[in-house]
Protein backbone atom coordinates (compact mmCIF):
# COMPACT_ATOMS: atom_id res chain seq x y z
CA UNK A 1 0.00 0.00 0.00
CA UNK A 2 1.53 3.15 -1.18
CA UNK A 3 -1.05 5.60 0.05
CA UNK A 4 -3.10 6.53 3.09
CA UNK A 5 -5.51 4.16 4.36
CA UNK A 6 -7.88 6.67 3.15
CA UNK A 7 -7.16 6.55 -0.36
CA UNK A 8 -10.42 6.57 -2.56
CA UNK A 9 -12.60 6.64 0.57
CA UNK A 10 -15.72 8.72 1.04
CA UNK A 11 -14.92 10.22 4.47
CA UNK A 12 -18.53 9.65 5.50
CA UNK A 13 -17.88 5.91 4.44
CA UNK A 14 -17.02 4.23 7.93
CA UNK A 15 -17.48 1.17 7.13
CA UNK A 16 -15.17 1.07 4.04
CA UNK A 17 -12.16 3.18 6.45
CA UNK A 18 -12.84 0.11 8.64
CA UNK A 19 -11.80 -2.36 6.50
CA UNK A 20 -9.21 -0.09 5.04
CA UNK A 21 -7.64 -0.41 8.71
CA UNK A 22 -8.03 -3.58 9.33
CA UNK A 23 -6.75 -5.01 5.82
CA UNK A 24 -4.57 -2.24 4.71
CA UNK A 25 -0.56 -1.96 5.40
CA UNK A 26 2.32 0.26 4.07
CA UNK A 27 5.88 -0.45 4.11
CA UNK A 28 6.67 2.81 5.70
CA UNK A 29 5.20 5.82 7.37
CA UNK A 30 4.43 9.16 5.33
CA UNK A 31 2.87 12.58 6.30
CA UNK A 32 -0.27 10.68 6.43
CA UNK A 33 -2.18 13.85 7.84
CA UNK A 34 -1.07 16.45 5.59
CA UNK A 35 -1.36 14.05 2.41
CA UNK A 36 -5.13 13.41 3.27
CA UNK A 37 -5.22 17.28 3.46
CA UNK A 38 -4.07 17.63 0.03
CA UNK A 39 -5.86 15.38 -1.67
CA UNK A 40 -9.15 16.46 -0.37
CA UNK A 41 -10.00 14.14 2.27
CA UNK A 42 -9.95 16.01 5.57
CA UNK A 43 -10.28 19.60 5.05
CA UNK A 44 -7.41 20.12 7.84
CA UNK A 45 -5.39 17.74 9.72
CA UNK A 46 -7.59 18.05 13.16
CA UNK A 47 -10.75 16.77 11.29
CA UNK A 48 -8.22 14.10 9.48
CA UNK A 49 -7.40 13.01 13.05
CA UNK A 50 -11.17 12.54 13.76
CA UNK A 51 -11.81 10.71 10.69
CA UNK A 52 -8.99 8.52 11.82
CA UNK A 53 -10.17 7.77 15.46
CA UNK A 54 -13.41 7.03 13.96
CA UNK A 55 -12.06 4.40 11.64
CA UNK A 56 -9.50 2.77 13.76
CA UNK A 57 -12.21 2.56 16.85
CA UNK A 58 -14.33 0.97 14.64
CA UNK A 59 -11.96 -1.63 12.97
CA UNK A 60 -11.05 -2.72 16.87
CA UNK A 61 -14.41 -2.98 17.86
CA UNK A 62 -15.26 -5.17 14.69
CA UNK A 63 -11.85 -7.21 15.67
CA UNK A 64 -12.99 -7.82 19.31
CA UNK A 65 -16.73 -8.69 17.88
CA UNK A 66 -15.02 -11.57 15.57
CA UNK A 67 -12.70 -12.42 18.47
CA UNK A 68 -15.37 -13.03 20.71
CA UNK A 69 -17.76 -14.98 18.46
CA UNK A 70 -14.93 -17.48 17.11
CA UNK A 71 -15.90 -21.12 18.09
CA UNK A 72 -13.19 -21.53 20.03
CA UNK A 73 -13.92 -18.71 22.07
CA UNK A 74 -17.36 -19.94 22.39
CA UNK A 75 -15.53 -23.05 23.93
CA UNK A 76 -14.24 -21.04 26.53
CA UNK A 77 -17.02 -19.26 27.92
CA UNK A 78 -19.24 -23.27 27.84
CA UNK A 79 -16.36 -24.61 29.91
CA UNK A 80 -16.37 -21.53 32.23
CA UNK A 81 -19.93 -21.87 32.60
CA UNK A 82 -19.54 -25.56 33.10
CA UNK A 83 -17.53 -25.09 35.80
CA UNK A 84 -20.14 -22.38 37.79
CA UNK A 85 -22.59 -24.23 37.75
CA UNK A 86 -21.33 -27.22 38.67
CA UNK A 87 -19.71 -25.29 41.55
CA UNK A 88 -22.67 -23.53 42.29
CA UNK A 89 -24.61 -26.67 42.52
CA UNK A 90 -22.36 -28.44 45.06
CA UNK A 91 -22.14 -25.56 47.10
CA UNK A 92 -26.11 -25.06 47.16
CA UNK A 93 -26.16 -29.05 47.31
CA UNK A 94 -24.29 -28.80 50.88
CA UNK A 95 -26.67 -26.15 52.13
CA UNK A 96 -29.70 -28.76 51.21
CA UNK A 97 -27.77 -31.42 52.94
CA UNK A 98 -27.37 -29.27 56.39
CA UNK A 99 -31.27 -28.08 56.25
CA UNK A 100 -32.49 -31.80 55.26
CA UNK A 101 -30.20 -32.68 58.54
CA UNK A 102 -32.50 -29.96 60.82
CA UNK A 103 -35.74 -32.09 59.21
CA UNK A 104 -34.59 -35.88 59.08
CA UNK A 105 -32.03 -38.47 60.62
CA UNK A 106 -31.93 -40.20 57.30
CA UNK A 107 -30.72 -36.60 54.98
CA UNK A 108 -28.29 -37.52 52.78
CA UNK A 109 -25.48 -35.66 50.88
CA UNK A 110 -24.41 -34.05 47.64
CA UNK A 111 -26.69 -33.62 44.57
CA UNK A 112 -28.00 -36.78 44.74
CA UNK A 113 -29.79 -36.54 47.76
CA UNK A 114 -30.97 -33.09 46.36
CA UNK A 115 -32.67 -34.78 43.53
CA UNK A 116 -34.36 -37.08 45.60
CA UNK A 117 -35.74 -34.01 47.69
CA UNK A 118 -36.97 -32.19 44.58
CA UNK A 119 -39.31 -34.73 43.45
CA UNK A 120 -41.00 -34.72 46.78
CA UNK A 121 -43.75 -32.46 47.83
CA UNK A 122 -42.42 -30.45 51.19
CA UNK A 123 -44.69 -31.53 54.28
CA UNK A 124 -45.06 -27.57 55.43
CA UNK A 125 -43.47 -24.08 54.42
CA UNK A 126 -40.12 -25.01 55.53
CA UNK A 127 -40.52 -28.17 53.37
CA UNK A 128 -41.46 -26.47 50.65
CA UNK A 129 -38.92 -24.07 50.20
CA UNK A 130 -36.44 -26.76 50.49
CA UNK A 131 -37.60 -28.72 47.66
CA UNK A 132 -37.81 -25.93 46.47
CA UNK A 133 -34.11 -25.25 46.70
CA UNK A 134 -32.73 -28.65 45.94
CA UNK A 135 -34.91 -28.25 42.45
CA UNK A 136 -32.34 -25.27 42.03
CA UNK A 137 -29.38 -27.70 42.68
CA UNK A 138 -31.01 -29.97 40.29
CA UNK A 139 -31.36 -27.54 37.51
CA UNK A 140 -27.56 -26.37 37.62
CA UNK A 141 -26.34 -30.25 37.71
CA UNK A 142 -28.43 -30.68 34.58
CA UNK A 143 -27.29 -27.64 32.91
CA UNK A 144 -23.59 -28.37 34.05
CA UNK A 145 -24.65 -31.71 31.74
CA UNK A 146 -26.07 -29.56 28.71
CA UNK A 147 -23.03 -27.56 28.42
CA UNK A 148 -20.66 -30.46 28.88
CA UNK A 149 -22.32 -32.11 26.47
CA UNK A 150 -22.18 -28.83 24.18
CA UNK A 151 -17.97 -28.96 25.00
CA UNK A 152 -17.88 -32.78 23.67
CA UNK A 153 -19.68 -32.17 20.22
CA UNK A 154 -17.74 -29.05 19.76
CA UNK A 155 -14.08 -29.43 20.94
CA UNK A 156 -13.23 -32.00 18.48
CA UNK A 157 -14.64 -29.56 15.67
CA UNK A 158 -12.72 -26.77 17.13
CA UNK A 159 -9.41 -28.15 17.76
CA UNK A 160 -9.24 -31.58 16.73
CA UNK A 161 -5.61 -32.60 17.75
CA UNK A 162 -5.95 -31.06 21.04
CA UNK A 163 -9.45 -32.74 21.88
CA UNK A 164 -7.98 -36.29 20.52
CA UNK A 165 -5.16 -36.01 22.77
CA UNK A 166 -6.41 -34.10 26.05
CA UNK A 167 -9.98 -35.03 25.56
CA UNK A 168 -13.11 -32.12 24.81
CA UNK A 169 -13.61 -30.99 28.28
CA UNK A 170 -9.60 -30.44 29.61
CA UNK A 171 -8.93 -29.15 25.87
CA UNK A 172 -11.37 -26.67 26.78
CA UNK A 173 -9.76 -25.54 30.34
CA UNK A 174 -6.52 -25.02 28.46
CA UNK A 175 -8.18 -22.93 26.15
CA UNK A 176 -9.83 -21.46 28.61
CA UNK A 177 -6.93 -20.52 30.81
CA UNK A 178 -4.77 -19.39 27.55
CA UNK A 179 -7.61 -17.27 26.50
CA UNK A 180 -8.23 -18.81 23.24
CA UNK A 181 -6.42 -21.41 20.78
CA UNK A 182 -4.33 -18.81 19.12
CA UNK A 183 -2.88 -18.14 22.03
CA UNK A 184 -2.47 -21.21 23.26
CA UNK A 185 -0.69 -22.58 20.50
CA UNK A 186 2.08 -19.27 21.02
CA UNK A 187 2.86 -20.16 24.34
CA UNK A 188 5.98 -23.02 24.81
CA UNK A 189 5.46 -26.17 26.06
CA UNK A 190 6.62 -25.34 29.58
CA UNK A 191 3.94 -22.62 30.12
CA UNK A 192 1.65 -25.08 28.96
CA UNK A 193 2.81 -27.57 31.51
CA UNK A 194 1.91 -25.50 34.11
CA UNK A 195 -0.92 -23.66 33.15
CA UNK A 196 -3.64 -23.87 35.99
CA UNK A 197 -1.07 -23.29 38.58
CA UNK A 198 -0.01 -20.14 38.20
CA UNK A 199 -0.16 -19.67 42.45
CA UNK A 200 1.90 -22.34 43.17
CA UNK A 201 4.14 -20.86 39.92
CA UNK A 202 4.08 -17.36 41.86
CA UNK A 203 5.29 -19.19 44.75
CA UNK A 204 8.05 -20.58 43.87
CA UNK A 205 8.87 -17.50 42.01
CA UNK A 206 9.24 -15.86 45.69
CA UNK A 207 10.98 -18.52 46.63
CA UNK A 208 8.04 -19.87 49.26
CA UNK A 209 7.80 -23.09 47.00
CA UNK A 210 9.45 -25.72 44.38
CA UNK A 211 8.51 -25.70 41.19
CA UNK A 212 5.40 -27.49 39.73
CA UNK A 213 5.51 -29.95 38.09
CA UNK A 214 1.94 -29.86 36.39
CA UNK A 215 -1.26 -27.11 36.36
CA UNK A 216 -4.56 -28.11 34.99
CA UNK A 217 -2.95 -31.55 32.81
CA UNK A 218 -2.74 -33.57 35.86
CA UNK A 219 -6.45 -34.54 35.33
CA UNK A 220 -5.14 -36.51 32.15
CA UNK A 221 -4.47 -40.12 32.82
CA UNK A 222 -0.98 -39.98 31.86
CA UNK A 223 0.20 -37.24 33.82
CA UNK A 224 -2.74 -38.83 37.38
CA UNK A 225 -1.68 -42.29 36.33
CA UNK A 226 1.69 -42.56 36.50
CA UNK A 227 3.94 -42.31 39.73
CA UNK A 228 4.70 -39.81 41.50
CA UNK A 229 8.33 -39.72 41.12
CA UNK A 230 7.90 -39.93 36.79
CA UNK A 231 4.66 -37.21 36.87
CA UNK A 232 7.33 -34.27 36.02
CA UNK A 233 8.32 -36.71 32.56
CA UNK A 234 5.13 -37.23 31.66
CA UNK A 235 3.61 -33.78 32.61
CA UNK A 236 6.36 -32.83 29.89
CA UNK A 237 6.09 -35.25 27.31
CA UNK A 238 2.29 -34.35 27.66
CA UNK A 239 2.56 -30.80 27.56
CA UNK A 240 5.13 -31.31 24.18
CA UNK A 241 2.36 -32.56 22.25
CA UNK A 242 -0.20 -30.36 23.27
CA UNK A 243 1.81 -27.76 22.40
CA UNK A 244 2.27 -29.36 18.90
CA UNK A 245 -1.45 -30.12 18.67
CA UNK A 246 -2.62 -26.57 19.78
CA UNK A 247 -0.26 -25.02 16.79
CA UNK A 248 -1.83 -27.39 14.22
CA UNK A 249 -4.85 -26.63 14.82
CA UNK A 250 -5.04 -23.47 15.02
CA UNK A 251 -2.62 -23.03 11.56
CA UNK A 252 -3.90 -26.05 9.61
CA UNK A 253 -6.47 -27.66 11.75
CA UNK A 254 -5.75 -31.15 9.95
CA UNK A 255 -6.18 -33.71 12.75
CA UNK A 256 -2.66 -35.64 12.62
CA UNK A 257 -3.32 -38.86 14.80
CA UNK A 258 0.50 -39.71 14.72
CA UNK A 259 0.75 -37.40 18.13
CA UNK A 260 -1.05 -39.65 19.94
CA UNK A 261 0.75 -42.55 18.69
CA UNK A 262 3.93 -40.58 20.02
CA UNK A 263 2.36 -39.83 22.96
CA UNK A 264 1.33 -43.32 24.17
CA UNK A 265 4.41 -45.00 23.39
CA UNK A 266 6.57 -41.95 25.24
CA UNK A 267 4.35 -42.58 28.51
CA UNK A 268 4.75 -46.20 28.60
CA UNK A 269 8.19 -46.06 28.48
CA UNK A 270 8.06 -43.07 31.96
CA UNK A 271 5.46 -45.43 33.91
CA UNK A 272 7.48 -48.79 32.64
CA UNK A 273 10.32 -47.14 35.18
CA UNK A 274 8.28 -47.56 37.89
CA UNK A 275 8.25 -51.58 37.42
CA UNK A 276 11.93 -51.58 36.07
CA UNK A 277 12.52 -49.97 39.43
CA UNK A 278 10.84 -52.35 41.61
CA UNK A 279 12.29 -55.45 40.14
Amino acid sequence: MTDGWYAGLDPGDTAAGTTAIREGSTSAPDEWPSLAVEIGFAEDEAKYYELLHTATMAATEAAVQEQEGADDRQLVHAVRSMTDCEQTANELAERVAEWGESRSRDAGSGVEYARELAENEGEDAAGAQLQSLAQRVVDLDEEAARLRSYIERTAPAVAPNLAALAGPVLTARLLSLAGGLESLAKKPSGTVQVLGAEDALFAHLRGNAPSPKHGIIFTHEAVRGTHPEHRGSAARALAGKLSIGARIDHYSGDLRPELQAELDERIETIQARTEGEKQ
